[in-house]
């Protein structure tokens, strides 16, 4: 077992909150659009000042593209482009509205994140209303009282080239707009989403040992404040709490289950030497244990992919058993997104075995924490689109695919059991299904095949 030092340890609880915070921040829509407008504020209101300083000093070649108007033209001008913006705000914003109502309706309402945290739709409501606030706020400085008239000639410019920008990336907008709609294109979205999760939690394993230590029967019990998904759960902070009262800690909830208030959320009990209890143990305040375990713990109203593997396969998976509905009936849709939950599967498997238990600095065990096992992750990616999708022999085929693709990263030992089990179970399905022989000859060899690869001998072609 090799000990992570507390830098290692540091940097992986950096990127877990990182992670938490770009996830809940990014599927917002306000935060970006309202720093646009106070900075563009700020500029109509920092920009007419530096113009008075240096109008009179500007040589002939920039005075020459700056606007040349009157004032009359110049309130013109940041009205009309007050305006139009104003309006082409709304315009954004509707469309937005009208995909996430087609992307719930074709795809789940589960990827409705994917547009909340979409940069394309962030950046062009942000110069949008940016341009509007500029425009507006630089409107206030034209001045032609006391027959000394002030235009500001660089920010009325500048306004101009944001509206032309703006017109550009509305263009811009409507066309990644057209493309973000695409059923490839969200399935390819939530991949990504879910690899760069998987992509974290290799980066940020923890040490831990092969035999978990044999929780007491007077274990005492933590019990849950919120009712919700469990998103995210600080296992540094959990090490840290079970060092602090020299305790081990056991997770009774996976990241992703549903967590009801006053239910067990975890157990703790006082490590001991041998069966006795330690005599340099220190003092243990019951309610002070269960605040650590229960700060350590993320609850929200919707699960998240900060840390939630499976939330990226449930995902796929709607999409697959929507796309296999009799009132949509589109099994091609289904099979693309096997393919995708195929490759996730084979990333997944490719991961290494999590210790029983987590350990502190010194290789103490503190943790038994509860992770998104293996098995638990495929039987989601297959249940459903076994059970919707058996009776189609495209959706049976790519099935079988899957598992066998799986298979050849697995190999034996208990992920390859869950391979096998479910190979199993989709030969089953497939049997009590309708198809004729060549069909079923074409399934038994596909099964063969899954068989073969988890048992390293070469896999006969289905």
């Amino acid at each position: 077992m090799v000990q992570a030092s507390r830098a290692d340890a540091g940097r992986g609880r950096m990127l877990r909150r990182w992670a938490a915070f770009v996830d809940a921040f990014g599927t917002r829509l306000w935060p970006v659009p309202t720093a646009a407008v106070v900075a563009a504020v700020i500029a109509g209101l920092a920009i007419p000042a530096i113009d008075r300083a240096l109008d009179p000093d500007l040589p002939a070649a920039v005075q020459a593209v700056l606007f040349a108007g009157g004032t009359n033209s110049a309130r013109a001008v940041l009205s009309a482009i007050a305006g139009s913006l104003i309006t082409a705000t709304s315009l954004t914003f509707s469309l937005t509205v009208v995909a996430l109502q087609l992307a719930s309706s074709q795809a789940s309402p589960r990827v409705l994140r994917l547009f909340a945290q979409d940069r394309m739709v962030h950046g062009t409501l942000a110069l949008f209303l940016a341009t509007f606030a500029f425009a507006l706020t630089v409107l206030r400085t034209v001045d032609d009282a006391d027959g000394d008239p002030f235009i500001p000639r660089i920010a009325v410019t500048l306004a101009s080239v944001l509206t032309f920008a703006s017109v550009i990336v509305l263009v811009l907008f409507l066309a990644h707009l057209a493309r973000q709609l695409r059923v490839e294109t969200i399935m390819r979205d939530v991949h990504d989403e879910t690899q760069r999760t998987i992509d974290l939690l290799a980066a940020t394993e923890l040490d831990g040992v092969a035999t978990a230590p044999s929780q007491p029967a007077d274990a005492t019990t933590v019990l849950a404040r919120h009712s919700g998904f469990l998103t995210g759960v600080d296992r540094h902070a959990l090490i840290e709490a079970g060092e602090t009262f020299d305790i081990v800690i056991v997770e009774r909830r996976a990241i992703g289950s549903s967590v009801i208030e006053g239910t067990p959320l975890a157990d703790w009990w006082p490590r001991t030497d041998g069966g006795e209890r330690r005599a340099d143990a220190p003092e243990r305040d019951p309610s002070e244990i269960a605040d650590a375990v229960v700060a350590a713990h993320d609850t929200g109203y919707e699960r998240t992919a900060a840390q939630d593997i499976g939330f990226g396969l449930r995902q796929l998976v709607d999409i697959a058993a929507r796309a296999l509905s009799p009132g949509v009936n589109d099994p091609t849709t289904a099979v693309h997104a096997l393919s995708h939950l195929a490759a996730l599967l084979c990333a997944i498997a490719r991961l290494d075995p999590e210790p029983a238990a987590l350990v502190d600095e010194e290789g103490v065990p503190r943790l038994v924490h509860r992770p998104q096992e293996f098995a638990e992750l495929l039987e989601v990616a297959l249940e459903q689109p076994r059970r919707y999708g058996a009776s189609d022999p495209v959706v049976a085929a790519r099935m079988f695919q899957l598992l066998h693709d799986v298979a050849l990263h697995t190999g034996s030992g208990d992920r390859g059991d869950a391979v096998r089990e479910q190979a199993a179970r989709l030969a089953a399905s497939v049997d009590a299904e309708d198809y004729d022989d060549v069909e079923r000859t074409r399934f038994a060899a596909a099964a063969r095949a899954v068989d073969e690869a988890l048992s390293g001998a070469p896999a006969a072609s289905a």
